[in-house]
């Protein structure tokens, strides 16, 4: 990948960090909601930020080991707003986002670099 499109991908990356950061700590009341479960727009959100991540930075062993404390963290700090309590199985569903997404781009990324080498 170019570093043109790298450097606007990890704009993109950090916009998506700020935004999840924001709408974990922030008011609940301006919260934007897709109308799906919220544990399914949990997994969706730190999904989606996983592979990015991973696409940035190909490395998604670092990244899940970057990420998964962050999710979990997030969850935890949300017991220190004054309108939100942490949720166990909130995060267990964030963490298992971002472990799936960093195994299959993981697998995806060892499939391609065999089909290359072959």
């Amino acid at each position: 990948m170019t570093g043109g499109w790298r450097r606007w991908l990890w704009l993109l990356l950090a916009l998506l960090g700020a935004g999840v950061a924001y709408a974990a700590l922030g008011p609940a009341d301006w919260q934007i909601r897709l109308g799906l479960h919220w544990l399914v727009e949990h997994f969706l959100v730190f999904f989606a930020a996983t592979v990015l991540a991973c696409v940035v930075y190909p490395k998604p062993m670092r990244v899940a080991a970057v990420l998964l404390p962050i999710a979990v963290g997030l969850e935890v700090a949300q017991g220190l707003t004054p309108d939100r309590t942490p949720d166990v199985a909130t995060a267990l569903v964030a963490a298992a986002a971002v472990a799936l997404a960093a195994l299959l781009t993981n697998a995806f990324m060892a499939w391609r670099w065999r089909c290359n080498s072959a």
